[in-house]
């Protein structure tokens, strides 16, 4: 596919070609170049059309990404408080399976988007191998375990009676979907750091059409398909997702404008593999404990009640809804680390990063003050309960009043991920989340009487703290320096 200049002018997009002109297009036409692919060589030419052209597809993946859980909780709110609260329950404890797909991820992105900047497409392929490897290895056990155990695990997050008995089978086809989590996760950061993330935009096309028909169809008994309650909409998710995977492959095998897989690029290779477990190791961790966070604060709303955990529940799918895209911009910046280390050029990597964590200033502070006016009516489209809709305004107006600290966090932590330094952003999430955030949250909501209103006020404390911290350090520069 040609390669065509957006809105700034560039350079050629192939590598060692000369570097000639191009003239500058419209918005319009650069979106349809963005959407549908490209083979711009990003460590040249422009680097807000290299921004452009990335986070395009990126925000709409993760855009289409929280789609999953805004669907779900949308058709099962409908059942009532307690099917919330077993969705709600349920994605707590997936949190540790989004962490293992997160980390794997952060290892796949660093070192496809380091050989891609080397130039070296075939060990990027190779690459790639491993990733899909680990991701199976890892998968398989975890599914099985998981729906075991999905009883005692939902009563060790303090679940009623009502979800104990009929939530059961929501949560063990989400965890028999485990390996599909994984897959989908990883490979999409492997377009990602190749550059090719329209692909992985239109996985998630597929995968989210799938669920948005199938969900509303199987939880209610739809046409010919049988009414099962919340249990359908983890059958429909689960299928969407696997159907995902499916054309990931597909796309993986067939060849995209950066990346293609060949025959001779199917075997394991150690020393990758290991280089993928150091980093994708440290990246679980630093997304287990961002995200097992969640888990406790998840445990400590659920004590004050099944209609505290619904309004959690909706207000952090609602705020998922608004964050996943900014990880649009920071996934941007991530592959133009990573890619511009390749290319040696380091100067080019950090200048990205701070024009992508401009960018998301002014969109999550936009939607932060929208939510912050609005909260009411927007929750209203989720509940019909007056109790939970009240609960979930206040968890809106809250945490969204902390967007412009995610903002700027979000980038940087996927930056220090983008040049292999996993280490930084795990530590920062450490001391932010299990040293700040958990302690201070159940102080705030028990011993000082706040209830549910406290964890959410240590939400927005902790974030300001995070964002300091990254730029801080960011600063410094100690991440140029890091090998793959």
């Amino acid at each position: 596919m040609a390669d065509t200049s957006p809105p700034e002018a560039g350079t050629s997009s192939e590598a060692g070609a000369p570097h000639t002109p191009e003239q500058p297009q419209g918005l319009w036409a650069s979106i349809k170049e963005a959407l549908r692919g490209t083979h711009h060589d990003y460590t040249e030419g422009s680097l807000r059309r290299a921004i452009f052209l990335l986070a395009v597809p990126m925000v709409m993946e993760t855009l289409l990404e929280s789609v999953f859980a805004v669907v779900d909780v949308l058709v099962v709110g409908r059942l009532g408080p307690d099917a919330i609260a077993t969705v709600g329950l349920t994605e707590a404890i997936i949190t540790v399976i989004y962490a293992v797909a997160m980390g794997l991820s952060i290892g796949a992105t660093a070192m496809v988007s380091r050989r891609i900047g080397e130039k070296d497409p075939a060990q990027a392929a190779r690459t790639a191998v491993q990733a899909v490897g680990l991701g199976v290895i890892m998968g398989l056990p975890i599914s099985v375990a998981g729906a075991i155990f999905s009883r005692p695990l939902l009563a060790l997050m303090g679940a009623s009676p009502w979800v104990l008995e009929h939530g059961v089978g929501y949560t063990q086809v989400m965890m028999m979907g485990t390996t599909s989590v994984l897959l989908l996760f990883l490979i999409n950061a492997i377009f990602r750091g190749a550059g090719d993330a329209s692909i992985a935009m239109r996985v998630l096309w597929l995968a989210n059409a799938l669920n948005i028909i199938l969900a509303p169809c199987f939880v209610f008994g739809w046409g010919p398909f049988p009414e099962m309650g919340v249990l359908g909409a983890a059958v429909a998710t689960t299928l969407g997702r696997t159907a995902g995977v499916v054309y990931q492959l597909f796309w993986l095998v067939r060849g995209s404008g950066h990346l293609r897989v060949r025959l001779e690029h199917m075997r394991l290779e150690p020393r990758t593999m290991l280089t993928m477990v150091r980093l994708s190791g440290l990246g679980m961790l630093q997304a287990f404990v961002g995200m097992s966070s969640w888990v406790l604060l998840a445990r400590i709303v659920a004590s004050f009640g099944s209609v505290a955990t619904a309004g959690y529940t909706i207000a952090m799918r609602i705020i998922l809804f608004a964050l996943l895209p900014s990880w649009g911009l920071g996934n941007a910046a991530a592959t133009l680390v990573g890619q511009s280390l390749g290319a040696k050029k380091p100067e080019r990597g950090e200048q990205a990063v701070w024009t992508a964590a401009r960018y998301n200033v002014i969109f999550l502070g936009a939607v932060g003050l929208v939510f912050i006016l609005a909260a009411g009516p927007i929750v209203g489209i989720f509940t019909n309960d007056a109790a939970t809709a009240l609960m979930a305004a206040k968890c809106l107006r809250i945490v969204s009043a902390g967007f412009i600290f995610y903002a700027f966090g979000m980038v940087l932590e996927q930056a220090f991920n983008g040049a292999g330094d996993t280490t930084t952003p795990t530590l920062i999430n450490l001391g932010c989340f299990w040293v700040m955030e958990l302690p201070l949250a159940w102080l705030l909501a028990d011993p000082l009487g706040f209830g549910p209103s406290g964890a959410f006020f240590a939400i927005t404390v902790s974030y300001g703290v995070l964002a300091a911290v990254s730029v801080w350090l960011f600063r410094r520069g100690r991440w140029k320096l890091r090998t793959v």
